[in-house]
């Protein structure tokens, strides 16, 4: 066999081996949803609202989460509140 021919042979064998192996996972809403909560606000560190800029990106995050469902009605009303 040639240099190119084993090179091809093995990388179809990792491939086949990567796709074959992993776990399936659910992709329902609700998992989204939590998934979104739990990681909300990364992008935010260091934001306190202190400044027009830190307060611009707080509420674009908020009201992209309450567009999106993953905030409650009654957390979308609190965070327009204060």
């Amino acid at each position: 066999m040639q240099p190119k021919q084993i090179a091809l042979l093995v990388a179809c064998a990792w491939t086949l081996a990567a796709c074959s192996t992993s776990q399936q996972v659910s992709a329902s809403a609700d998992r989204q949803r939590d998934t979104a909560r739990r990681i909300v606000g990364t992008s935010l560190i260091g934001a306190r609202g202190a400044t027009a800029g830190d307060q611009e990106k707080i509420d674009d995050t908020a009201a992209g989460l309450c567009g999106a469902g993953v905030w409650t009605p009654s957390e979308c009303k609190r965070h327009g509140r204060q």
